[in-house]
C-alpha cells in the first residue's frame, strides 16, 4: 500500500492505461450496477414505509429511504461490484502476467510494475466507485419512489418534500467517500494478490479467489468503521 501511495506523485503518469482500465471498469459493471440499485431501493423503501406505518410517520418515508440508501446500499452495491467484476478482472491480469515473468522483466528493464501498471489501476477504481455510487444512489432513491407510491399507496409530493427532513449533505459525501476508500482497497488488494500468485494457473485462481474474498471481508470492516466515525463526529439534523 506505501508503494502505491509513493508512486502516485512520481511522473510520467500512465493516462493511456488510467483511460483503458476505467473504461473496461465501466463496461463490466455499469448494468449490474443499475440492475442492482433497483431492487435495493425498491427493499429499503418496502421495508423502511412498513416499519415507518406502524407509527405513523409515513411522511418521513422518502427521507428515511433516502439516508439508507445514500449512506449505505449505494458504497455497499457499489464496493460488491467493483470487487467482484473489476477486483477478479485485476488479480487475474496480474497473476497471469506474474506466471509468466512478465513483471520480473519489467523489473529487469527499469520499469517499475507499481507506477505503470497498479497506480493506473487504483485511481481507475476509485474514480468508477465514485460514479457508480452515485449512479446506484440515483437509481435507488428512484427506485423507492416508484415502489412506495405504487404499493404502498405513498403519495409523491410528501415522499418528496421528506428528503431533507432528516437528509443533509454531508450524508452525501460520506457516501463518497466510502465509494472512494472502497474502490482504493479493491485495487489494493486485487493487485497484491495477483502480483503474488504462485503455482501456475491454479495459484492465479486461488489469487483471484482469495482477492474477493478479503476484499468482501475489508469492506464491512471498513464500513462499519467509517459509519461509527460518521455518526460520532456529524450530528444528525436538526440536533
Amino acid at each position: 500500500m506505501m508503494d502505491v501511495l509513493v508512486a502516485l506523485f512520481r511522473r510520467p503518469f500512465q493516462l493511456r492505461e488510467f483511460l483503458l482500465q476505467s473504461w473496461f471498469i465501466i463496461r463490466v459493471t455499469i448494468v449490474p450496477t443499475a440492475l442492482v440499485a433497483i431492487p435495493f431501493g425498491a427493499v429499503i423503501a418496502l421495508q423502511v414505509g412498513g416499519l415507518i406505518k406502524q407509527f405513523g410517520a409515513q411522511s418521513f418515508t422518502g427521507s428515511a429511504a433516502v439516508l439508507a440508501v445514500i449512506r449505505e446500499a449505494g458504497p455497499i452495491a457499489t464496493a460488491l461490484l467493483i470487487a467482484g467484476a473489476a477486483g477478479s478482472a485485476i488479480a487475474a491480469d496480474f497473476g497471469s502476467r506474474k506466471i509468466r515473468e512478465e513483471l520480473d522483466a519489467m523489473m529487469v528493464l527499469g520499469i517499475d510494475p507499481i507506477q505503470r501498471l497498479v497506480v493506473p489501476r487504483v485511481l481507475a477504481c476509485m474514480m468508477i466507485a465514485v460514479f457508480l455510487n452515485s449512479l446506484v444512489s440515483i437509481v435507488g432513491v428512484a427506485g423507492g419512489y416508484v415502489f412506495n407510491v405504487i404499493l404502498q399507496d405513498g403519495t409523491p409530493g410528501a415522499y418528496v418534500s421528506s428528503f431533507t427532513a432528516l437528509a443533509q449533505l454531508p450524508d452525501i459525501y460520506q457516501g463518497m467517500a466510502k465509494a472512494l476508500v472502497f474502490g482504493f482497497l479493491a485495487a489494493i488488494v486485487a493487485s497484491y494478490k495477483g502480483m503474488n500468485a504462485k503455482g501456475g494457473p491454479k495459484g492465479v485462481g486461488d489469487a483471484v479467489n482469495e482477492a474477493v474474498v478479503i476484499t468482501f471481508t475489508l469492506l464491512f470492516v471498513v464500513n462499519f468503521v467509517i459509519s461509527a466515525l460518521y455518526l460520532q463526529l456529524v450530528p444528525p439534523k436538526g440536533m
